[in-house]
C-alpha cells in the first residue's frame, strides 16, 4: 500500500489549507454560531474543491477534511461528499449521476445524511417516506438528505428538504448538538424519496466496487472520512497546546520544559498519527476498489477512543485557560467529542469490529 498523495491530491489539500487559514479565523468562527459559513463554502465550491474529491476519491476526501479538522471550519464538506457526492458516483444511475453531481460539486445542491439510520423512517408502495430521525448534523441549509428505509435492504433515499425544510412533508428542526454543527431534528410525513440507483438499485450494485449492501457501504465511507476530520480536529488541538506550552513559564522556564508536559504531548502525537494511518488505510483501499469495512471500523474506533484523550489533553495542557468556553481550544475540545459522540464510543465500535473479525463472513460494505 502507497498512502502518498497525488499530484492532484497534494495540490487540493494545499489549496483547502490556504482557504481554511485565510477565512476560518476564530472571529468568523465565533460570528457563525452554529450555523454554516456562506462566505467559506461558497469560496471552497468556486476553488473546485468539493467537485474534486470525485476525481480524488476518499483518500483526498480524508486530506481535505484533515484541513479543515485543524481550524474547525464550519462549513459542510464532510456530509456533502460523503452522503451526496461520493454515494452519488458509486451508487447513482447514470441519470442520476448526470444530474446531481454537478449540482453537487458547484455547492448549489448540499447533502446531510441521516447516519446511522435509526430504522424509524418506513417508504410505502409509491415512495413516500414518513418517520422521524432526530439528529441529522447539517441539516439545516441542506437542499436534500440521504435516508435509509426500515426495510431489510436499507434502500437509500434522497429527500429534498426545500433547503432545510419546507419541502412538502418535510419538517426541519433546530436541534442543538456538543458541536455547532447546524443539526437538525427530520420528520417526514408522506414526502417524496428518489431511490438512490433507481427501482432496480440492486442491479446498480454491480461494479467491481459494489457494497453488499448500499447502506452499508455508505456507512463505511462515513466512518473513514469522519475519522479523517478527527485526525485534523486532534492535530490542531495539539498545535494549540504545544504553542502555549512553548510561551507560558512556570518558575523561570516555559511549560513545555516539564516532563509530564513532554510525555503528555508525545502520547497525544501518537494518538494521532494512529488515527490519521488508519483512516489513510481505509480510504485507500476504498479508492483501489479493495475490501475495506473492517479497515473503516478500525479508523473509527480510533478516532472515537483516541480522540477524545488527545482533546482532552489539549484543553488540559492550556491549564485554566482550556476551560474558557471562548478560547479557540475549547472549540477542538467541543468538535472532539461530538466525532465521539458521532462515530460512536469507542465500546461499541470495538464490540462491532469484533463481530466482523470473529464471524469470519464478508461483511456489509465490503466489496465484491
Amino acid at each position: 500500500m502507497d498512502f502518498t498523495p497525488t499530484q492532484e491530491q497534494r495540490a487540493a489539500r494545499d489549496l483547502a489549507a490556504r482557504i481554511f487559514a485565510d477565512l476560518s479565523t476564530h472571529d468568523r468562527l465565533a460570528a457563525a454560531g452554529t450555523g454554516t459559513d456562506a462566505e467559506l463554502w461558497k469560496a471552497l465550491c468556486a476553488a473546485g474543491l468539493v467537485a474534486s474529491v470525485e476525481e480524488t476519491g476518499l483518500l483526498g476526501l480524508v486530506l481535505l477534511l484533515e484541513e479543515q479538522g485543524r481550524t474547525t471550519a464550519q462549513v459542510p464538506i464532510a456530509a456533502t461528499c460523503v452522503y451526496g457526492l461520493l454515494a452519488v458516483a458509486a451508487l447513482g444511475t447514470p441519470e442520476q449521476r448526470a444530474r446531481l453531481l454537478p449540482a453537487i460539486g458547484a455547492g448549489a445542491a448540499v447533502v446531510a445524511g441521516a447516519f446511522p439510520a435509526t430504522g424509524a423512517i418506513r417508504a410505502d408502495a409509491s415512495g413516500a417516506l414518513s418517520g422521524v430521525a432526530p439528529v441529522v448534523p447539517w441539516l439545516r441549509g441542506a437542499t436534500h438528505v440521504l435516508v435509509a428505509d426500515a426495510s431489510p435492504e436499507r434502500a437509500l433515499w434522497l429527500v429534498a428538504t426545500g433547503g432545510g425544510g419546507g419541502a412538502a412533508g418535510v419538517t426541519v428542526e433546530e436541534v442543538d448538538t456538543t458541536a455547532p454543527w447546524a443539526a437538525g431534528r427530520l420528520t417526514l410525513d408522506g414526502a417524496r424519496g428518489e431511490r438512490l440507483g433507481g427501482a432496480d438499485a440492486a442491479d446498480v450494485q454491480g461494479g467491481p466496487q459494489a457494497p453488499v449492501g448500499a447502506y452499508a457501504f455508505v456507512l463505511a465511507v462515513g466512518r473513514v472520512a469522519f475519522a479523517g476530520l478527527q485526525a485534523g480536529v486532534c492535530a490542531g488541538s495539539l498545535a494549540r497546546a504545544v504553542a502555549h506550552t512553548a510561551q507560558r513559564e512556570q518558575f523561570g522556564r516555559p511549560l513545555s520544559a516539564n516532563q509530564g508536559v513532554l510525555l503528555r504531548a508525545a502520547d497525544a502525537y501518537m494518538d494521532i498519527e494512529a488515527i490519521r494511518v488508519t483512516a489513510y488505510e481505509a480510504a485507500w483501499r476504498h479508492d483501489e476498489r479493495l475490501p475495506f469495512a473492517t479497515h473503516a471500523l478500525t479508523a473509527a474506533w480510533w478516532a472515537s477512543e483516541a480522540g477524545q484523550r488527545v482533546v482532552h489533553t489539549g484543553q488540559h495542557l492550556h491549564g485554566g485557560a482550556g476551560a474558557d468556553l471562548e478560547h479557540p481550544v475549547h472549540r477542538h475540545f467541543l468538535w472532539g467529542r461530538q466525532l465521539d459522540s458521532h462515530l460512536g464510543s469507542g465500546g461499541e465500535v470495538l464490540e462491532e469490529l469484533g463481530r466482523a473479525l470473529c464471524s469470519g463472513q464478508r461483511q456489509e460494505g465490503e466489496a465484491r
